[in-house]
């Protein structure tokens, strides 16, 4: 068995998703479920086909962003994974639609940071076995780090007052 960190691209302004799900309607479900959360997101779905033909399977309604998924799923090359890239639109927008995806079994990461994705390689077969989203700590939230983080939430929208 070899493990690997595999480097995952986001673009500027937009956001990745990984999961695992199952099934061959994966794509189509996870479609719908997008395009009915957040009308204005754009996006682009991959997912590992894990038996039969074992095709990368793809959607999507933005050319580069379905592109793009394409490219981490052929990275990561492990069976039932499924990436989403996401522009004009937050991860909290869509993250319980595609959880009450009958098919989906987890999602690993949502975000913007830099990411890792650790896969292990066991010849015929690869397993997602977690993701390292952006960097360690560099210390302890203070009193002037709290009101900083309660005034950015307002500020952008997500808090009221």
């Amino acid at each position: 068995m070899k493990l690997e960190a595999i480097d995952i691209e986001i673009p500027e302004g937009a956001n990745v998703i990984i999961g695992k799900s199952h099934f061959i309607k994966t794509v189509e479900d996870l479609y719908e479920a997008l395009v009915t959360s957040c009308p204005s997101l754009k996006f682009g779905i991959a997912f590992c086909e894990a038996s039969q033909k074992r095709l990368i399977r793809h959607d999507g309604n933005d050319e580069e962003l379905e592109g793009m998924a394409v490219e981490a799923c052929k990275k990561i090359a492990a069976g039932h994974v499924f990436v989403i890239y996401i522009r004009s639109g937050w991860p909290i927008n869509v993250l319980n639609a595609i959880k009450n995806v009958q098919e989906v079994v987890s999602i690993e990461t949502a975000t913007a940071n830099p990411l890792k994705v650790i896969v292990a390689d066991l010849g015929e077969q690869r397993a997602l076995l977690g993701v390292a989203d952006g960097f360690t700590p560099l210390g302890v939230e203070a009193e002037d780090d709290r009101k900083e983080r309660i005034e950015f939430l307002r500020k952008i929208g997500y808090k009221r007052g």
